[in-house]
């Protein structure tokens, strides 16, 4: 008996959660997140975020929408190790944030993205994060813990990298888990037109922007600065509903009542 309410205990703590695809929708429905919320992450959100250039694009998104409203939209608190998710099956960033972890026990929220490695992987190396991340999650069950896939890189629908993605896709999708879908933001303009065989460098971003008109940036690692600013976007509609948003259209919602994921 006494381990059976050892298991009880364990279940209760973790954080009860459906699967939440963050994809080129979460954008659109940005300016449906309630005010409230933005509040809400910013006052419990203890985000570890390891990331090198490619991953620095969703924090400069995160610092443009700052730049518009920095009250609404001030960027909450992120640890960024300058470190990502590697290639062929490393697990240098796991044991980083066990190490972080256990030094940081108010840490709520872990995030890790990719620079190249989905483009030159394997399944079985996609695998070995796959079950990391997972046994993360087992480990530490107080803590969100937020997949990724990798960015564009031209290869199209046959290139590795679109494998690679869609085994992470699948595995987040059967296995009721959180995903950044990078290289899907980055596939679709605004209007609704697919591009599969783009790069990270976003050439329909350019041709959009011309006629539609976009916000700038000193700077979007490899990239147009409107691929940044829609992934700041999808980040904070990832967040609002980590922290109990529900976007179901026309369905009436009181902050008060929603069950916030954060500790």
């Amino acid at each position: 008996m006494k381990y059976l309410w050892i298991i009880i205990a364990t279940l209760l703590a973790m954080p009860a959660h459906a699967s939440i695809l963050v994809d080129h929708t979460a954008v659109a429905e940005f300016n449906s997140i309630p005010t409230a919320f933005f509040h809400q992450i910013r006052n419990y959100a203890e985000i570890y975020y390891g990331h090198t250039s490619h991953g620095s694009q969703i924090v400069t998104g995160v610092g443009m929408l700052a730049g518009e409203d920095g009250i609404l939209y001030a960027s909450p608190g992120f640890t960024e190790p300058w470190s990502d998710l590697g290639h062929n099956g490393s697990l240098v960033w796991e044991g980083q944030t066990r190490t972080y972890l256990d030094a940081h026990p108010a840490t709520n929220i872990v995030m890790w993205s990719w620079c190249g490695g989905c483009s030159d992987n394997t399944p079985e190396g996609i695998d070995i994060y796959l079950a990391a991340m997972n046994q993360l999650e087992l480990d530490y069950p107080a803590i969100t813990f937020i997949y990724m896939t990798g960015h564009l890189d031209g290869t199209g629908l046959d290139g590795t990298l679109y494998a690679s993605n869609n085994q992470i896709r699948i595995y987040c999708a059967a296995n009721d888990k959180i995903l950044f879908d990078f290289a899907d933001i980055e596939s679709w303009d605004p209007d609704g037109n697919f591009y599969p065989d783009e790069t990270d460098a976003c050439g329909w971003c350019t041709t959009w922007c011309a006629s539609a008109g976009c916000p700038g940036c000193s700077s979007c690692a490899h990239s147009h600065c409107f691929n940044c600013y829609q992934k700041g976007k999808a980040f904070w509609w990832m967040m609002a509903n980590i922290s109990g948003w529900d976007p179901t259209p026309n369905e009436a919602q009181s902050f008060g009542t929603v069950k916030s994921l954060f500790r």
